[in-house]
């Protein structure tokens, strides 16, 4: 179910910019122009705590994505709002670090 969950993810979220969804450690990182907002865990979506998730999110449930986790996030369930994602994700983006780049070895 989990491969469905993340295309539909991909999905709903690609109106936005360019998703990428990898496979990591038993879970799925979450990959929004670049920059990593969230994780897929089972089949829900959690998205990191930003200043614009945090305001447009403010209803959603707070949960840690996975046992040991140290980062509360966002359970992200508007799929069918494509305003919400579009204002949601151009804000975590310009909030966000950008992608360290790769020490040489």
């Amino acid at each position: 179910m989990t491969n469905e969950f993340n295309e539909y993810v991909r999905e709903c979220f690609s109106e936005a910019g360019d998703i990428v969804i990898k496979s990591m450690m038993g879970g799925y990182l979450v990959y929004f122009k670049g920059k990593l907002i969230g994780d897929v865990c089972g089949d829900e979506l959690f998205l990191k705590r930003t200043p614009t998730s945090d305001r447009l999110l403010a209803d959603s449930e707070l949960r840690y994505p996975y046992e040991g986790s140290k980062t509360l996030m966002h359970v992200f369930d508007s799929f069918d709002d494509k305003t919400l994602i579009q204002e949601l994700l151009d804000g975590m983006y310009a909030e966000l670090p950008e992608k360290k780049p790769k020490k040489a070895k």
